[in-house]
């Protein structure tokens, strides 16, 4: 088909007569080169400007690799970080921003794909630059090799390399072979997982907050790949969008619509990484007097470029996103200015990694068991304390802050419109988020590592106390009556919310016995493995085994007592053998903990519990825990499962007599009909059991 396309016409050469004909020039590309230079450029002025100020090329005393590793790994990295925030921001705009198909949305796949091949490269360059810094040596050196791969298998920020590395390479062959907002997602996902790696590195590594820097700084990476990729593709496609005419089977693309979307995404960027990086710089400095060092320094010039940068946002909101349609090159122009700015606070945060802070990383006269918390260990347990005590975990406290507060402002925006929604299911919401922090963020979880006991008490508290309240709460159903529609062929949060509960996975996990067995089983598998001790040494391990626990909880519940949809729900005594069966099962792991002999994660708890503690029957308090704390969830959600019962045979019986008004008993009628029709018959001369016969 012949593209008619008045942008391609227009940049079109003439063509040579009898020569061959030009290619079209791709809208924008001296643009995006020109920006994407000046964004390169920037990053690498204000990397070698702030390592300077900053200390970061200062030779070591011991070990020093040489002038190309001290400033070959800082380059390197900034390459990383940018060509990182391509394939992130990219593959987020195509999955919750552009429509599909359409011309836009490959683009942006596209330049997310060369963005990740250019972040695998560069992420390899990294590693092997950063194991020379380790090392002092260079590849030439004898047994680099050896020491190398040791470094890259053995070494917890060489692994972490690696499986970047790896990953990045994996979203690069995603993105090229992405057809689909599907694949897209999955792409993004992929990508903002290789980001935790790195969260894991560099200064969080060592910091005596660790769970928490290692939290901040993975959010701070989140929101600045998205933030900063995001823009670089709006730019990128803005080209191919307004009066562009589409070409058959795509959809138009509107860029005031884009921009307004990317507006909202970058905002929610502008707070992570303003939180992320208050309480990551408090980490650092250890207090105000750290402004006053090189650091303070770096730190302070960081913060004022993201304050310029909230300025450029909001100009962008009140005065070009209302005149976008009319003079888009203002927009271009001022958002390539703004992509240049975010380059030069990039390099700026390089330098940082790079740079001595004064609060050392490690302090030989610290506590070994705060070391291996990663924070200081509560004091001796009771019960007062259990409740007063508090152990702040950011990504919990923005989870369940967050569904706190969106919950709230869904319930507001129906009240607004004139819809009604139950009390009920509001107090039950608001209980469980605050029951969920409570767990997550309180006594549970600040004696949940130095404890059997406490940590059994706080994962039944996660899974069987929380997700019941949470449930009744039907947030699905609330965000499906509150969410916009989107009509142009993009998927906002309700679109992907319907794909997800239309998803052959939902219907796999949320099937009753697979649920019951997730629930169940993966007890088991937990702890009778290495994964237990795995989630208490590592803040990865420990989130993941909270997510698990808490969803496996949730959809499990869902099955027994949910109403939002998604979820299969067997009939009502079905479900009361399921609850039944399981909490069985449930009851038998408490039991075999009861009567073990044998520690499990017992060099952990010996490392971290209280002097003097009985680690045997700490875990014998924790299988009484497990038997008899399931008891009063058990008795609630039978409750539960009767009450729907009952209540289902009420809705039912009212559905009967609303029916019979309707068409005056009609249905009883041709009951009976059929009754008399079958008298009959039985009745009939010359059939068996006639009273005639003999």
């Amino acid at each position: 088909m012949a593209d008619t396309r008045p942008s391609d016409s227009a940049t079109r050469p003439p063509t040579p007569r009898g020569g061959p004909r030009a290619v079209p020039a791709v809208p924008g590309a001296a643009g995006a080169v020109l920006t994407a230079l000046a964004s390169l450029g920037a990053a690498c002025a204000a990397l070698l400007v702030a390592l300077a100020a900053g200390g970061g090329l200062v030779p070591s005393v011991l070990g020093d690799p040489g002038a190309f590793v001290r400033y070959g790994l800082p380059l390197a990295r900034t390459v990383h970080d940018l060509s990182a925030a391509l394939a992130v921001g990219g593959l987020v705009v195509a999955t919750v921003v552009l429509p599909h198909p359409s011309a836009a949305w490959t683009r942006a796949v596209r330049a997310a794909g060369v963005g990740a091949g250019a972040w695998t490269v560069s992420a390899l360059a990294v590693l092997v630059l950063t194991a020379m810094d380790v090392l002092g040596a260079a590849p030439g050196a004898a047994g680099f090799g050896a020491q190398f791969a040791q470094f890259a298998q053995e070494i917890d920020l060489g692994r972490a390399l690696l499986v970047t590395t790896v990953l990045a390479a994996v979203v690069a062959t995603v993105a090229a072979a992405a057809t689909t907002p599907t694949g897209a997602a999955w792409g993004a996902a992929l990508a903002l997982v290789a980001l935790v790696p790195l969260s894991l590195s560099g200064h969080a590594s060592g910091s005596a907050s660790h769970e928490t820097a290692v939290s901040s700084l993975g959010l701070h990476l989140v929101g600045v790949t998205v933030w900063v990729g995001g823009l670089a593709a709006v730019l990128l496609v803005a080209p191919l969008t307004g009066r562009r005419r589409a070409a058959a089977g795509e959809r138009a693309v509107d860029l005031p619509v884009v921009a307004a979307r990317y507006s909202a995404l970058a905002l929610w960027c502008f707070a992570a990484v303003a939180l992320s990086g208050v309480v990551n710089a408090w980490v650092r400095l250890g207090g105000f007097s750290g402004l006053a060092t090189a650091y303070g320094a770096l730190v302070l010039a960081k913060t004022a470029a993201l304050v310029l940068l909230g300025v450029v946002g909001a100009w962008h909101r009140r005065r070009t996103l209302p005149l976008l349609s009319g003079a888009p090159r203002a927009f271009r122009r001022l958002a390539a200015g703004e992509l240049v700015l975010m380059a030069a606070a990039t390099g700026l945060g390089v330098a940082l990694s790079r740079s001595p802070t004064p609060v050392p990383e490690t302090d030989p006269s610290a506590d070994p068991v705060d070391l291996l918390l990663g924070e200081s260990a509560p004091p001796p347990f009771t019960v007062a304390r259990w409740f007063t005590e508090v152990s702040p975990d950011l990504l919990w406290l923005l989870v369940g802050g967050g569904a706190l507060v969106g919950y709230l402002l869904g319930v507001h925006r129906l009240r607004r419109r004139g819809d009604r929604w139950s009390a009920a299911r509001t107090t039950w919401w608001v209980l469980g988020c605050l029951a969920l922090l409570f767990v997550t963020s309180g006594g549970p979880a600040a004696y949940g590592r130095i404890s059997f006991s406490s940590h059994m008490l706080q994962h039944m508290l996660l899974t069987m106390a929380v997700p019941p309240l949470l449930v009744l709460g039907a947030p699905v159903t609330l965000a499906l009556r509150t969410l916009p529609v989107r009509r142009d062929g993009s998927r906002g949060a309700r679109e992907w919310l319907l794909e997800l509960l239309h998803s052959r996975y939902l219907a796999l996990v949320g099937h009753p016995l697979v649920a019951a067995v997730l629930f169940a089983g993966s007890i088991i598998v937990f702890y009778y493995s290495p994964l237990f001790e795995l989630a208490l040494r590592t803040h990865v391990g420990h989130e993941l085994m909270m997510v698990h626990f808490l969803g496996t909880g949730y959809l499990f519940c869902s099955v027994l007592i949910g109403v939002d949809p998604g979820a299969h729900r067997p009939a009502h005594p079905l479900r009361l053998m399921l609850l039944l069966a399981t909490m069985g099962f449930h009851a038998f792991f408490g039991v075999a903990l009861m009567q073990s002999t044998q520690l499990l994660a017992g060099e952990w708890f010996a490392q971290v519990a209280p002097a003097g503690t009985d680690l045997l029957a700490d875990q014998h308090r924790g299988g009484d825990i497990a038997w008899g704390i399931g008891e009063f969830p058990t008795a609630a959600l039978v409750l539960g499962v009767a009450i729907a019962w009952s209540r289902s045979d009420t809705r039912e019986g009212r559905r009967r007599d609303r029916a019979a008004d309707r068409d005056g008993g009609r249905e009883l009628a041709d009951y009976n009909a059929m009754l008399a029709r079958l008298a009959e018959h039985d009745g009939e001369p010359g059939r068996p059991g006639h009273p005639g016969e003999r």
